[in-house]
Protein backbone atom coordinates (compact mmCIF):
# COMPACT_ATOMS: atom_id res chain seq x y z
CA UNK A 1 0.00 0.00 0.00
CA UNK A 2 1.47 3.75 -1.06
CA UNK A 3 -0.41 6.31 -0.38
CA UNK A 4 0.12 10.09 -1.51
CA UNK A 5 -0.51 13.41 0.42
CA UNK A 6 0.02 16.20 -2.14
CA UNK A 7 1.84 18.84 -0.75
CA UNK A 8 -0.73 21.39 -2.13
CA UNK A 9 -3.57 19.41 0.34
CA UNK A 10 -1.79 20.07 3.24
CA UNK A 11 -3.26 22.81 5.89
CA UNK A 12 -1.39 26.47 5.43
CA UNK A 13 -1.27 29.28 7.67
CA UNK A 14 0.41 32.52 6.72
CA UNK A 15 0.98 35.05 9.60
CA UNK A 16 3.76 37.59 8.00
CA UNK A 17 6.09 36.65 9.86
CA UNK A 18 5.47 32.63 9.46
CA UNK A 19 4.29 31.04 6.14
CA UNK A 20 3.52 27.00 7.49
CA UNK A 21 2.20 24.28 5.81
CA UNK A 22 0.61 21.23 7.81
CA UNK A 23 1.37 17.71 6.56
CA UNK A 24 -0.52 16.50 9.67
CA UNK A 25 -3.52 18.36 11.85
CA UNK A 26 -2.02 21.60 13.92
CA UNK A 27 -3.25 24.84 15.74
CA UNK A 28 -6.27 25.77 13.59
CA UNK A 29 -5.53 23.55 11.08
CA UNK A 30 -8.13 20.18 11.48
CA UNK A 31 -8.42 17.26 9.44
CA UNK A 32 -9.83 13.92 10.71
CA UNK A 33 -8.64 11.96 8.03
CA UNK A 34 -4.41 13.24 8.84
CA UNK A 35 -4.43 13.29 12.49
CA UNK A 36 -0.73 11.96 12.50
CA UNK A 37 0.62 8.52 11.42
CA UNK A 38 1.64 5.72 13.54
CA UNK A 39 3.93 7.75 16.25
CA UNK A 40 4.22 10.59 14.02
CA UNK A 41 2.10 13.52 14.73
CA UNK A 42 3.74 16.57 13.11
CA UNK A 43 5.40 17.59 10.64
CA UNK A 44 5.67 21.43 9.59
CA UNK A 45 7.16 23.11 6.72
CA UNK A 46 8.04 26.58 8.32
CA UNK A 47 9.31 29.86 6.93
CA UNK A 48 10.24 32.38 9.18
CA UNK A 49 11.33 36.48 8.21
CA UNK A 50 14.46 37.68 9.24
CA UNK A 51 14.57 38.55 12.86
CA UNK A 52 11.45 37.02 13.56
CA UNK A 53 10.86 33.30 15.32
CA UNK A 54 8.53 31.65 18.26
CA UNK A 55 9.64 33.73 21.32
CA UNK A 56 9.62 31.01 24.64
CA UNK A 57 6.81 28.68 24.58
CA UNK A 58 5.72 25.30 26.62
CA UNK A 59 6.19 21.81 25.86
CA UNK A 60 5.46 18.62 27.46
CA UNK A 61 5.22 14.58 26.73
CA UNK A 62 6.70 15.16 23.05
CA UNK A 63 9.95 14.42 21.17
CA UNK A 64 10.49 17.62 19.10
CA UNK A 65 13.09 16.56 16.02
CA UNK A 66 13.61 20.12 13.91
CA UNK A 67 15.57 19.80 10.54
CA UNK A 68 16.89 22.94 8.95
CA UNK A 69 16.89 23.62 5.17
CA UNK A 70 18.37 26.90 4.99
CA UNK A 71 19.36 29.25 7.35
CA UNK A 72 20.11 29.05 10.91
CA UNK A 73 17.88 28.96 14.33
CA UNK A 74 18.97 30.65 17.49
CA UNK A 75 17.57 28.05 20.38
CA UNK A 76 17.58 28.20 23.78
CA UNK A 77 15.47 26.20 26.34
CA UNK A 78 14.74 25.54 30.22
CA UNK A 79 17.24 22.51 30.16
CA UNK A 80 20.14 24.99 29.91
CA UNK A 81 20.43 23.90 25.42
CA UNK A 82 21.57 27.06 23.27
CA UNK A 83 22.97 27.20 20.08
CA UNK A 84 22.92 27.77 16.46
CA UNK A 85 21.06 25.32 14.49
CA UNK A 86 22.19 25.31 10.66
CA UNK A 87 20.96 23.03 7.50
CA UNK A 88 23.14 19.93 7.63
CA UNK A 89 22.40 19.93 11.68
CA UNK A 90 19.37 17.76 13.27
CA UNK A 91 18.20 18.48 16.94
CA UNK A 92 16.33 16.24 18.87
CA UNK A 93 14.09 17.56 22.16
CA UNK A 94 12.55 15.78 24.70
CA UNK A 95 9.45 17.97 26.25
CA UNK A 96 8.98 15.24 28.90
CA UNK A 97 7.71 16.28 32.24
CA UNK A 98 8.25 19.68 30.50
CA UNK A 99 10.03 22.35 28.71
CA UNK A 100 10.36 26.12 27.51
CA UNK A 101 11.67 27.15 24.62
CA UNK A 102 12.64 29.78 22.11
CA UNK A 103 13.29 29.31 17.96
CA UNK A 104 14.35 32.76 16.32
CA UNK A 105 15.83 33.26 12.87
CA UNK A 106 18.15 36.28 13.89
CA UNK A 107 19.78 36.14 10.57
CA UNK A 108 19.13 38.62 7.44
CA UNK A 109 17.78 36.01 5.91
CA UNK A 110 15.20 33.51 5.40
CA UNK A 111 14.82 30.70 7.50
CA UNK A 112 13.57 27.20 6.18
CA UNK A 113 13.24 24.20 8.37
CA UNK A 114 11.37 21.15 9.21
CA UNK A 115 9.71 20.64 12.91
CA UNK A 116 8.49 17.05 13.38
CA UNK A 117 6.61 16.14 16.72
CA UNK A 118 6.84 11.90 17.50
CA UNK A 119 5.02 10.85 20.61
CA UNK A 120 7.09 8.82 23.26
CA UNK A 121 6.69 5.79 24.41
CA UNK A 122 5.93 7.03 27.81
CA UNK A 123 4.83 10.20 29.23
CA UNK A 124 7.18 12.03 31.94
CA UNK A 125 10.26 12.05 30.66
CA UNK A 126 13.25 14.13 31.83
CA UNK A 127 13.14 17.18 29.45
CA UNK A 128 17.53 16.94 27.16
CA UNK A 129 18.47 18.48 24.21
CA UNK A 130 21.07 17.17 21.70
CA UNK A 131 21.70 17.95 18.07
CA UNK A 132 24.63 16.58 15.54
CA UNK A 133 25.95 17.65 12.07
CA UNK A 134 25.58 15.29 9.11
CA UNK A 135 27.80 15.94 6.15
CA UNK A 136 26.36 15.94 2.59
CA UNK A 137 28.65 13.13 1.66
CA UNK A 138 27.17 11.06 4.90
CA UNK A 139 23.58 11.34 3.65
CA UNK A 140 24.70 11.62 -0.68
CA UNK A 141 22.58 9.11 -2.22
CA UNK A 142 21.81 7.03 0.71
CA UNK A 143 19.63 6.97 3.38
CA UNK A 144 21.70 8.02 6.43
CA UNK A 145 20.37 6.94 10.11
CA UNK A 146 19.93 10.66 11.73
CA UNK A 147 17.84 9.79 14.53
CA UNK A 148 17.08 6.45 16.57
CA UNK A 149 16.20 4.62 19.25
CA UNK A 150 19.20 2.94 20.37
CA UNK A 151 21.64 6.32 18.94
CA UNK A 152 22.57 3.74 16.39
CA UNK A 153 25.91 4.78 13.75
CA UNK A 154 25.72 7.89 15.69
CA UNK A 155 22.28 9.36 15.43
CA UNK A 156 20.50 11.62 18.03
CA UNK A 157 18.14 9.24 20.06
CA UNK A 158 14.48 9.08 20.00
CA UNK A 159 12.15 7.92 22.70
CA UNK A 160 10.09 5.65 20.30
CA UNK A 161 10.50 2.78 18.36
CA UNK A 162 11.07 5.13 15.08
CA UNK A 163 13.99 5.30 12.90
CA UNK A 164 14.54 8.56 10.94
CA UNK A 165 16.79 8.46 7.39
CA UNK A 166 17.69 11.15 5.02
CA UNK A 167 19.18 11.62 1.81
CA UNK A 168 20.42 13.86 -0.74
CA UNK A 169 20.25 12.51 -4.47
CA UNK A 170 21.56 14.11 -7.65
CA UNK A 171 19.47 13.74 -10.68
CA UNK A 172 18.84 10.09 -11.98
CA UNK A 173 20.29 8.74 -8.15
CA UNK A 174 18.52 6.31 -6.09
CA UNK A 175 18.10 5.42 -2.96
CA UNK A 176 16.82 2.35 -2.16
CA UNK A 177 15.09 0.86 1.54
CA UNK A 178 14.18 -2.82 2.47
CA UNK A 179 11.09 -2.68 4.66
CA UNK A 180 10.76 -4.95 7.64
CA UNK A 181 7.19 -7.00 8.18
CA UNK A 182 4.88 -5.09 10.00
CA UNK A 183 6.98 -1.97 10.01
CA UNK A 184 5.48 1.53 8.46
CA UNK A 185 6.99 4.60 6.59
CA UNK A 186 6.51 7.98 6.20
CA UNK A 187 8.27 9.82 3.21
CA UNK A 188 8.68 13.21 3.47
CA UNK A 189 9.77 15.13 0.53
CA UNK A 190 11.71 18.16 1.48
CA UNK A 191 12.42 19.65 -2.21
CA UNK A 192 12.88 18.21 -5.46
CA UNK A 193 11.03 16.07 -7.52
CA UNK A 194 11.30 12.19 -8.27
CA UNK A 195 9.55 9.09 -8.21
CA UNK A 196 9.06 6.74 -5.29
CA UNK A 197 8.22 3.06 -6.20
CA UNK A 198 7.66 4.62 -10.14
CA UNK A 199 4.94 7.01 -8.22
CA UNK A 200 5.75 11.00 -9.01
CA UNK A 201 6.39 12.99 -6.17
CA UNK A 202 7.64 16.46 -5.23
CA UNK A 203 8.70 18.92 -2.48
CA UNK A 204 6.19 19.05 -0.02
CA UNK A 205 4.51 15.96 -0.60
CA UNK A 206 4.27 12.98 1.89
CA UNK A 207 3.63 9.22 1.18
CA UNK A 208 2.67 6.18 3.73
CA UNK A 209 3.65 2.81 2.85
CA UNK A 210 3.02 -0.36 4.50
CA UNK A 211 3.33 -3.55 3.38
CA UNK A 212 5.67 -3.31 0.68
CA UNK A 213 9.35 -4.80 1.11
CA UNK A 214 11.61 -2.60 -1.32
CA UNK A 215 11.48 1.16 -1.27
CA UNK A 216 13.35 2.83 -4.24
CA UNK A 217 13.59 6.68 -4.63
CA UNK A 218 14.69 7.86 -7.68
CA UNK A 219 15.69 11.70 -8.49
CA UNK A 220 14.19 13.48 -11.97
CA UNK A 221 15.96 16.77 -10.09
CA UNK A 222 18.23 16.93 -7.19
CA UNK A 223 15.92 16.07 -4.28
CA UNK A 224 16.45 15.90 -0.10
CA UNK A 225 14.19 13.45 1.33
CA UNK A 226 13.31 11.92 5.05
CA UNK A 227 12.37 8.58 5.18
CA UNK A 228 10.74 7.59 8.85
CA UNK A 229 10.56 3.98 9.44
CA UNK A 230 7.94 3.28 12.19
CA UNK A 231 6.30 0.21 14.44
Amino acid sequence: MIAIRPSEARGHANHGWLDSHHTFSFASYYDPDFMGFRALRVINEDRVAPHEGFDTHPHRDMEIITYPLSGAIAHRDSTGGEGLLRAGEVQRMTAGTGVLHSEMNGANENLHFLQIWIIPDRRGLTPSYEQKAFTEAERQGRWRVVVSPDARDGSLTVHQDVVLHATLLGKGEQAEYTLAPGRHVWLQVARGKGTFNGVEVKAGDGVAVAEESKLVLTASEPIEALLFDLA
